[in-house]
């Protein structure tokens, strides 16, 4: 499988975990050093990040890919997708939200991960 193939698997992994509150697997496709940077300038660490999903500060209920562009430099990579996310923040109701995600990406190993990412609607 080529690299942008395996990235795109990732972004289907991701969605997929988020939605199941699958720490496990959310904290293998995130780098240690992974930082979320929230539509509204929050940032949350990768750990941050995790609790808040499995407190359910964040609650993700289902999302459909619109659009995804990817260019791979080497061992990184800049992810760009458009979804449509049903999903609970932060004490709000539920809402779907165009969301478009900016992810940098890291391969070491081998192996692909989200190093940042930086959330905006569309």
């Amino acid at each position: 499988m080529d690299d942008k193939s395996q990235i795109r698997e990732l972004h289907e992994q991701m969605y997929k975990a988020m939605v199941a509150k699958d720490i496990a697997t959310l904290d293998k496709l995130h780098a240690d050093d992974f930082v979320l940077t929230h539509m509204t300038g929050m940032q949350q660490s990768k750990a941050v990040y995790l609790e808040a999903i499995r407190k359910g500060t964040l609650n993700y209920y289902s999302a459909e890919t619109e659009q995804l562009d990817i260019t791979v430099d080497g061992d990184s990579a800049v992810m760009t997708s458009r979804s449509r996310v049903l999903a609970a923040v932060f004490g709000g109701g539920k809402h779907t939200w165009p969301l478009q995600l900016r992810f940098i990406l890291r391969k070491d190993a081998g192996r692909w991960q989200f190093t940042s990412a930086s959330a905006s609607t569309y």
